[in-house]
């Protein structure tokens, strides 16, 4: 990506390595590393998505290295991982399908926004708040059963205030319980507000990615151009043209990466307690319907007022930095090794 910006208001010129856009990408490396490397990063998050559920299904308001402490005492260490087996499952394709739609969006938006005469920085921001949108919306088709299930999973623990009235072996065994229970449409209880919490937070999440990538290296830039001013005032002289290293343009992708997480994860965290109490609670007071979305708001009030709706704002926030984190690094790692020509990448 050219940051213009920093370049324009720098003395000196930074090079940025070029974006890989769709057409420049081997799809079938692109897939078959994708799933290898992703699969890496959601064993290492899950615990903290675990604690991050149990926290929000709980009454108990316990901190997250409490609550993990607790379960690691009652439960194992194991505990850590129950349900990770079906989420990596289903993750594999929603990944796919995720990344496809992003990269197939971001191309096409770009192209016919800068084609109408939007300046590159704003049509950048728009091209990756759609794409994050349009992603978000197409990965909640296989995401939901999958979350569904695997939460199940996730808050079946020793004790009764954490855990769902039905128990369930395995995967399988909760998919065909719910099934049995609740038809098809139990595996897409809170489909809608999954929508109302994903699609949001992806769209400011990618467009703060963007925006916060510039700001970041027009900083660089502010560095380099008053470290060139004292050099010039020592009677040195030093090249207009800087490339920064890889490991310089990975921490800036990191950097800017936690920040839009941080910011997503704050906006959206009502919706998301309220997504997975839909999910994960049975409905005990309605019947086979399930809770509504006003019951679900109305216990939460009631268990610990508005600011029940953001427990396990600690976890998710440290869940979505380092996974926002980790993830961009990734994915723009994976980029690269899949470019079909890597001689243009310099």
């Amino acid at each position: 990506m050219n940051i213009s910006a920093a370049e324009e208001e720098s003395a000196q010129e930074i090079h940025i390595p070029a974006d890989i856009d769709w057409e420049m990408l081997d799809k079938s490396k692109f897939f078959l590393l994708g799933a290898a490397l992703f699969s890496g990063v959601s064993a290492t998050l899950y615990p903290v998505v675990l604690v991050k559920t149990r926290q929000q299904v709980g009454q108990a308001q316990l901190s997250g290295v409490r609550t993990a402490f607790s379960i690691v005492k009652h439960e194992g260490f194991r505990a850590l991982y129950r349900g990770f087996g079906t989420s990596l499952v289903g993750t594999i394709p929603a990944r796919a399908l995720y990344m496809t739609t992003l990269e197939v969006t971001k191309s096409n938006v770009g192209s016919a926004t800068v084609k109408s005469g939007v300046p590159e920085p704003t049509a950048a921001a728009i091209a990756n708040a759609v794409a994050g949108l349009s992603a978000a919306m197409a990965a909640q088709l296989v995401w939901t059963p999958v979350d569904v299930v695997s939460q199940r999973l996730m808050v079946q623990g020793s004790r009764p205030s954490c855990s769902s009235p039905c128990r369930y072996v395995n995967g399988i065994d909760a998919f065909r319980k719910i099934i049995n229970t609740d038809g098809p449409k139990g595996l897409y209880r809170g489909f809608g507000i999954s929508i109302l919490t994903y699609a949001p937070s992806n769209a400011v999440w990618w467009a703060s990615y963007s925006v916060a990538q510039r700001l970041v290296w027009g900083g660089i830039g502010c560095y380099f151009w008053k470290k060139d001013d004292e050099s010039n005032e020592n009677g040195s002289s030093s090249n207009n043209r800087i490339r920064p290293d890889s490991k310089t343009v990975m921490a800036v992708q990191g950097v800017s990466a936690a920040m839009a997480g941080g910011v997503s994860a704050l906006i959206t965290m009502p919706l998301d307690t309220i997504k997975t109490r839909l999910q994960v609670l049975d409905g005990e007071e309605n019947g086979r319907r399930g809770p509504t979305i006003g019951q679900t708001v109305r216990n939460l009030i009631k268990e610990g007022g508005w600011l029940a709706c953001y427990r396990g704002l600690g976890p998710r926030w440290a869940s979505m930095s380092m996974s926002a984190t980790t993830m961009i690094t990734t994915y723009e790692f994976l980029k690269r090794l899949s470019a079909k020509n890597q001689e243009s990448l310099m």
